[in-house]
């Protein structure tokens, strides 16, 4: 068995149900696919069903596929019943690298020939966590970003092993799956969002360390300021029209010099108990008594409502490629 055309594929496996991999299987039921799924917790089932049932309104926003059911799951009691007669397998384990090799080889022996299998992993290059798999050339990165079932970007890369056609394959099939796709040309370590996710990320616990800015501010500084453009402009374009009629360059000429301002600290700060409490603090301060479920629930709804403010349903792509 070889895994059919992506726009043929009906069958998908999620192991690992998580956060990530929960919000996949969400992801995939939404898009009208049979999912079977595999994890070892002992209470997997019931947390995975109850995530699902949690993203199901948004994703019924959003737009279900046809023939899109929240009874086409099940929940395997082995990893190789979950992957036994799947046409794509999608892997969210906990970021281990000793783990992700193990369960890479594992899957790779249990899944039919020339499916293909993808790691959500958010740092890991596949080149060091498809050493112990014999077919290694089937394994790709298929980095998301959280919720799956929300945002649409999925980073697409190989690992040294890795062949064109299985890359090109994933790719293909991401698109179709309702997702927008980057396919990386090489690894880079952290893939590209996550990267600069973690520029800002630094930086934002700098300023708390420091007593330069509360929680509070730096977030009101991203969603009241560039998250706004953000959203439907990327940073590169957004300093482009800085630079007025002259556009990036003009951007560079002005203000290049201050690139060399001692304005950054990209070394991460020490993760001493009073950076931790106080980041803690000022998010439960920033979250006013609402709960865990109340900001995912507004976190979903935000997300939606731009994506159709600005055209980008995932239905939508997927209809539009058809």
């Amino acid at each position: 068995m070889t895994s059919p055309e992506p726009e043929n594929v009906t069958r998908v496996a999620c192991v690992g149900a998580g956060v990530i991999g929960g919000g996949w299987v969400a992801h995939f039921l939404a898009r009208g696919y049979d999912v079977t799924a595999w994890d070892p917790a002992p209470d997997a089932e019931l947390r995975l069903r109850r995530l699902v049932d949690a993203a199901w309104p948004a994703l019924t926003q959003l737009g279900l596929a046809d023939g899109a059911s929240r009874d086409r799951l099940t929940v395997t009691a082995t990893l190789e019943e979950a992957v036994g007669d799947a046409e794509f397998v999608q892997e969210s384990a906990p970021e281990k690298l000793e783990l992700k090799r193990d369960l890479l080889a594992r899957l790779d022996a249990a899944t039919p020939p020339g499916v293909v299998i993808a790691s959500s992993t958010s740092g890991y290059p596949m080149t060091d966590m498809q050493t112990d798999a014999e077919g290694a050339g089937r394994l790709v990165v298929g980095h998301p970003f959280n919720p799956p079932y929300l945002i649409p970007l999925v980073e697409v890369v190989g690992g040294e092993r890795t062949t064109a056609q299985a890359v090109a394959w994933a790719s293909r099939f991401y698109e179709v799956a309702g997702k927008s796709v980057i396919t990386m040309d090489r690894e880079v370590p952290g893939f590209i969002a996550n990267r600069l996710q973690e520029a800002l990320w630094r930086e934002a616990l700098h300023m708390v360390a420091n007593g330069e800015a509360t929680v509070k501010e730096i977030d009101d500084s991203i969603t009241e300021g560039p998250g706004l453009r953000w959203a439907f402009m990327g940073p590169m374009l957004t300093f482009a029209l800085a630079g007025g009629e002259g556009g990036m360059a003009h951007m560079l000429d002005h203000f290049g010099p201050s690139l060399k301002s001692p304005w950054t600290r990209l070394e991460a700060p020490e993760l001493d108990k009073a950076l931790y409490d106080s980041v803690v603090a000022g998010c439960d301060d920033a979250a006013a008594g609402r709960t865990i479920a109340d900001l995912v629930a507004e976190r979903d709804q935000g997300v939606i409502d731009v994506l159709r403010a600005t055209g980008r349903l995932p239905g939508a792509r997927k209809e539009a490629g058809q």
